[in-house]
């Protein structure tokens, strides 16, 4: 009788094991739903990799950080913040800590730090990005780093140009970057700014030539690094396409007046078609040049006069006249910035006639016309450099 009941509860307690391991097997089995994010790298270029969020039936989420190029024996650890990368924002949820050796961390998880629960649907829309840091005690060293949920990244960007202006050298580019949920990552990128600086930047209206108020203000890009990092939530990817608009980046705080690099963007981008004109010697030996007509985006033209042998000083009105040189003289049409004597340039922007007429690129490089240089405006009888135009022009 005591062997058929050590029997009986030998069974049973082989069934209930049995059972209860059955169910934990399936409660933390994946659904075959993942998603992976993109790890970027940080302080050191050759470390970066991927955030693998897999989906459990019992709700709960397995991250699974595998990163590249991390030191042997290293412990770095990793977190999900709130908000974006470029925003910066408090420990969300702490992850497992990458070991060096593999690059490797697991965590699973349904609850954040704070006790919140969350679940994997959750945490693909989750309003957040994740640090991985050198050690425990440099946490202020990010080896990797990347933004996740809607915050994520897609594919849709484009980049601008910043040319250099004042200081000799620094130039670079704006590239704005599409997130899943609407908002854009503005990411300013120089060469050569001097270690150490600071430099204030944001977006303009109107083109550079025009000038205009500020619209809208990047974080101060790090001269040591040459980089900014933006989140703009109040443009969309679309309107920054076609804003009216210019970047400025500055010197400093201190000196805002000294640009350090500058370009148009959006409608005032320039689309890479332009016809260049020469501009004869005249009345002034030794003065000749020409112009070019760039087109952009929107229609309108940057007109860029160029000559060489201009006195230091001197200010040279010019004008699109109507006619040929043939012919000439002809009506003034058409009025461009003065010629700087010092730099022999001129840069106008190209929209209307001085009669207010439509006249873009398409009308610069069709027009019946001439341009003359001036000597001074007290001296429109002199002519420093003269060409045709447009229709005129073999």
């Amino acid at each position: 009788m005591k062997t058929l009941i050590k029997s009986v509860i030998l069974i049973f307690t082989v069934a209930l094991f049995t059972s209860c391991d059955s169910d934990d097997d399936v409660n933390i089995q994946p659904t075959g739903e993942s998603k992976l994010f993109t790890l970027n790298s940080v302080a050191n270029p050759s470390i970066s990799g991927t955030a693998r969020f897999v989906e459990n039936s019992d709700n709960s989420t397995t991250i699974e950080l595998q990163l590249t190029g991390t030191p042997d024996g290293g412990q770095h650890p990793a977190h999900i913040h709130f908000n974006t990368a470029a925003e910066g924002g408090d420990i969300a949820l702490t992850l497992g800590t990458v070991n060096g050796d593999t690059g490797f961390s697991t965590v699973t998880t349904s609850t954040l730090n704070d006790g919140t629960s969350i679940t994997y649907d959750q945490l693909l829309q989750f309003d957040g990005y994740i640090n991985v840091h050198l050690s425990a005690n440099e946490l202020e060293t990010l080896v990797a780093q990347g933004d996740i949920g809607q915050n994520e990244l897609t594919a849709t960007t484009k980049v601008y140009a910043l040319g250099e202006v004042d200081v000799d050298g620094i130039s670079g580019t704006a590239t704005f970057t599409e997130r899943v949920n609407g908002e854009v990552l503005a990411t300013l990128a120089l060469q050569n700014t001097p270690d150490g600086g600071m430099h204030p930047a944001h977006i303009h209206d109107n083109t550079a030539l025009e000038g205009g108020d500020i619209a809208y203000t990047f974080n101060a890009v790090n001269g040591t690094t040459g980089t900014s990092s933006t989140n703009f939530d109040d443009i969309s990817f679309e309107n920054i396409l076609a804003y009216d608009g210019y970047i400025n980046v500055h010197l400093s705080m201190d000196d805002l007046a000294t640009l350090v690099a500058q370009g148009d963007i959006g409608q005032n981008e320039l689309t890479g078609e332009s016809t260049t004109y020469a501009l004869a010697t005249v009345d002034v030996a030794g003065i000749s040049g020409d112009v070019t007509f760039e087109e952009r985006v929107n229609g309108d033209a940057l007109a860029t006069i160029s000559l060489i042998g201009t006195p230091d000083g001197g200010m040279h009105p010019a004008h699109i006249h109507a006619g040929s040189v043939a012919t000439a003289p002809g009506a003034i049409v058409f009025t461009f910035n003065q010629v700087d004597g010092t730099t022999g340039v001129s840069k106008t922007n190209v929209s209307a006639l001085d009669d207010d007429s439509v006249f873009g690129y398409d009308e610069a490089v069709a027009v019946d016309g001439y341009v003359n240089v001036h000597l001074s405006m007290a001296d429109l009888a002199t002519l420093v450099a003269q060409g045709n135009v447009g229709a005129n022009v073999n």
